[in-house]
This record gives C-alpha cells, sequence and structure tokens, in this order.
C-alpha cells in the first residue's frame, strides 16, 4: 500500500517536486497550492496544471489557518505531508496531521539563506554555491532539522534565474535521492544549527534601485540577482527610468567619469563609486531595449525641454 501525502507546492520547484513523489510511487491525496497573481510575471510551471493532467484534487486557499484548509487535509489522511517552494508558513497544527512527518524543501544549503528569496539574495551577497535543502518543518520557518541537500556553484557571471533553475534540479535530486529512505523511516535526521546560518527576508521590485556610489561588483550582484525574469536593477536619470537587464564588469577605470549611466564611444556605460564600470549590453526603457544613440538623444532632449 503506498504511503499518502499532501503536496503544498508552487514554482518551478514544487513542479518537480510532486513529479519525483509521484514517480517514486507516493498516493498524493490532495495538492494544495495558489492562484496565480495577475500582477506578477508568471514564467514558471504550474503545479495546478500538473495536479490537474494526474487526475488529484487541488485547493487554492488564501489563509493556511483556515477550518476549511484544516478539514481538507484532514480529510486526505496524509502519512506525510511534503511542501515545495509554497508561500505561507504552515502552522503546527496542520503540520501535525501528518504522523510519518511534513517536510520542506527550501532553496539554499541551510542554515544560510533561511526565509524569503533565497536564491536571489545568494547572488546579491557574492556567493559561489548554494544549493536545495529538504528539511522538517517547525513552528520556525526553516528550522527544522535536515534530511539532505545537494549543493550547486554560482559562476561569476550567472543570474538569479539561472541559478533557479539549477536549484530547481538540485531540488528535484535531493528529494529522489532521499524519499526511499524517508517512506521506510530510516532518512537521516542532521541539526541544523540556525547560530551558524542567516535569515533574510522578502525583496520588493524598489530594492532593485542602483547605488552609483557602491563599488562595481555589487552593483553587478545587485544587476545579476534581479535580472529577468525577476523586476531588474534601475535607475532614473532625467526623470526617465531605466531597467539594466544584462551588463557585465568593463576592464579597467573611468575615474574620469561621473557616476551613473552615460555612453562612452557608441557604449553604454554604468560608472560606479570605485572609478569601474558595467558594460551595459541590454538596457530597457519603457519595456523596451534602447541603444546608446537613443538613449544619448533621449537623455539630452529630456534635460533640455
Amino acid at each position: 500500500m503506498s504511503e499518502r501525502a499532501v503536496v503544498f507546492a508552487y514554482h518551478n520547484v514544487g513542479v518537480r517536486c510532486l513529479q519525483v513523489l509521484l514517480a517514486r510511487g507516493v498516493d498524493v491525496a490532495l495538492v494544495v497550492t495558489h492562484e496565480d497573481n495577475p500582477a506578477e510575471n508568471i514564467w514558471f510551471g504550474s503545479v495546478r496544471a500538473l495536479a490537474a493532467e494526474h487526475g488529484i484534487a487541488t485547493i487554492t486557499p488564501d489563509d493556511p489557518r483556515s477550518p476549511e484548509l484544516f478539514e481538507a487535509v484532514r480529510a486526505a489522511r496524509p502519512d506525510f505531508i511534503f511542501s515545495a517552494y509554497y508561500r505561507h508558513m504552515l502552522p503546527v497544527k496542520l503540520l501535525a496531521l501528518a504522523p510519518r512527518g511534513a517536510f520542506n524543501m527550501h532553496g539554499s544549503l541551510l542554515p544560510k539563506y533561511r526565509g524569503r528569496v533565497p536564491v536571489n539574495w545568494a547572488v546579491l551577497n557574492g556567493e559561489t554555491e548554494t544549493g536545495a535543502t529538504l528539511h522538517e518543518m517547525t513552528a520556525k520557518p526553516d528550522a527544522g532539522a535536515l534530511i539532505d541537500q545537494t549543493a550547486v556553484p554560482i559562476l561569476p557571471d550567472d543570474t538569479a534565474g539561472q541559478v533557479f533553475d539549477k536549484v530547481t534540479v538540485a531540488a528535484e535530486q535531493t528529494l529522489w535521492r532521499v524519499l526511499p529512505a524517508l517512506l521506510a523511516g530510516n532518512a537521516p535526521r542532521l541539526p541544523n544549527e540556525r547560530a551558524q546560518g542567516s535569515y533574510y527576508g522578502g525583496r520588493k521590485p524598489e530594492d532593485g534601485r542602483i547605488d552609483w556610489s557602491q563599488p562595481a561588483q555589487q552593483v553587478y550582484n545587485l544587476v545579476r540577482a534581479v535580472a529577468p525574469p525577476y523586476p531588474g536593477a534601475f535607475t532614473d536619470l532625467a526623470e526617465q527610468r531605466f531597467v539594466i537587464a544584462r551588463a557585465r564588469p568593463a576592464p579597467g577605470r573611468f575615474a574620469n567619469l561621473p557616476t551613473g549611466l552615460q555612453v562612452e564611444d557608441n557604449a553604454l556605460l554604468g560608472v560606479c563609486g570605485d572609478g569601474r564600470a558595467l558594460v551595459i549590453h541590454e538596457l530597457w526603457h519603457d519595456g523596451r531595449a534602447i541603444e546608446p544613440a537613443a538613449f544619448a538623444r533621449l537623455i539630452h532632449s529630456s534635460r533640455h525641454s
């Protein structure tokens, strides 16, 4: 007889982890996911669509503490609860409905980068690796015992989107590897040394505003951390907003130039506080790419209008 599970999932990690559970023969009795936000750029896969393809009952409650959700999970009689990129903390009372445990897939190498958007924070902070961790769920976020984790590299020019793709694969590999032991009841429980890690909160689009007085590497990390499909690093100039979609550090120093966006030798540069610069390979204005010559004309006309 297959073990029964209720799965809370969203995003690409949620899709892949649900597929692993199904491939390993877990009886997924109920999927809990989110309604897509029409104001959000939905660039990722649909847990709801995958569940529908497999004929699995799916609900999208707004409140994880609602009595209706509690009753739906209890009626599903799960042995396990699994969560993968579900955006709400689950109350302890709900977790207790799974007698064999409740486990979450988190997009970092816990105890580092507990909390929200861990991939973006890791890129922003210039980390050289991150990964995915399966851990027990407790009353506090990302604080339960570690079950297993898989590391992936962050290359110097990787964007958060590229790293997230790697983390998705790492999540799939982690769950695939440890799930037989988890179902058999002999998976390891490793300490989650919270004092050795870090906690980060959510990020807003406004957090992508560039401070050109910072060193070039720090600005570049911001560009990579929020590059599309995320909202992007931006700067305002002559009452116009420009989003840097793609850039790379320039060789040499530019101490003779003022900080900020400018055109030099028909190239777009972002000069930073340490005298170094980024070569801007893709700049957006009003949702469209703008070339260096068009940028120069726009700034000139804005300043003289």
